[in-house]
C-alpha cells in the first residue's frame, strides 16, 4: 500500500536542489552540444542506414515502415532524459506519528539500455531507507529507477544515482539499493554467457556504518 495514500498526511514539496544525480536539464534532447536537436526525418534515415548496414534492405515492404517505429520507440525508451528526480520526489510526508524503523521497496522491475553497446539491461530495484521524519509514497520510488533506467546507463552509475537523489531529497538517517540486473550485451554478443546476473550496490548513512541493519536488508533478498 502506498504510504502517500494512507491516511491524512500534510504533503511538503522538498526544495533541496539535487547535485550531479542525473538531474534533466531543459530541452533535454539538446543537452550535449550547441547544434539543433536532430529532426525525425534525420533519426529515421540514420535507422535507414543501420538497415543496409546489417545487410537488408530498407526499402522493402516488411522494413519501410520500420524506420518511423524505431523513432517513436526511442522517444520511449529513453524518455528518462525529459523525466527530473525533483519532480519525481518532491512531495514528501512528515507526519508518519514514531515509525522509525526502515521502509523497504523490492523487486521494481526496469529495463534500461547499455551505453556502451545499447543493447537491453533487464532487471530489479530493491531499495531501502531509514526515515529521519520524513517519508515519499512508495510509487514514486519506482517512478525514480524508471527515470533513471529511460537512459543510456551502466549498472553501478544508476544504482548510485538511485541512491544520491533518495538522500538529497528525504535527508534519512541511511539509504540501501541494490540492483540485479542480465545484460544482453554480455549474453547476445562477444562471450555469449547467457543467465548471468550482475548485482551492484549502494549504502549510505546508517545502511553503511550498521553491519546489523545492513544485514538485515541483504537477508530479506537472501543475498547474505
Amino acid at each position: 500500500m502506498d504510504i502517500a495514500t494512507e491516511g491524512p498526511q500534510r504533503a511538503t514539496r522538498a526544495t533541496t536542489p539535487h547535485q550531479d544525480i542525473g538531474r534533466a536539464p531543459a530541452n533535454a534532447r539538446r543537452r550535449h552540444d550547441n547544434n539543433p536537436a536532430p529532426t525525425r526525418t534525420d533519426v529515421e534515415a540514420a535507422v535507414a542506414v543501420l538497415i543496409r548496414w546489417a545487410g537488408d534492405d530498407p526499402t522493402r515492404p516488411g522494413l519501410t515502415d520500420t524506420p518511423a517505429r524505431v523513432a517513436r520507440a526511442f522517444e520511449d525508451w529513453f524518455g528518462g532524459y525529459d523525466l527530473d528526480p525533483d519532480d519525481i520526489l518532491g512531495t514528501t510526508f512528515d507526519e508518519i506519528g514514531g515509525y522509525a524503523d526502515p521502509v523497504m521497496l523490492r523487486d521494481i522491475a526496469f529495463f534500461s539500455w547499455c551505453e556502451h553497446h545499447m543493447a537491453p539491461i533487464r532487471g530489479k530495484a530493491h531499495i531501502a531507507y531509514l526515515p529521519n521524519q520524513r517519508v515519499i509514497g512508495i510509487s514514486k520510488l519506482a517512478r525514480l529507477v524508471d527515470a533513471f533506467a529511460r537512459r543510456l546507463q551502466i549498472q553501478e552509475r544508476m544504482t548510485d544515482q538511485i541512491a544520491a537523489a533518495i538522500g538529497q531529497v528525504l535527508q534519512p538517517a541511511g539509504v540501501a539499493v541494490v540492483v540485479e540486473a542480465q545484460h544482453d550485451c554480455m549474453s547476445s554478443r562477444g562471450i555469449r554467457a547467457c543467465g548471468t546476473t550482475l548485482v551492484t550496490k549502494a549504502m549510505s548513512g546508517a545502511y553503511r556504518e550498521n553491519a546489523a541493519l545492513r544485514g538485515e536488508f541483504l537477508a530479506s533478498l537472501r543475498m547474505r
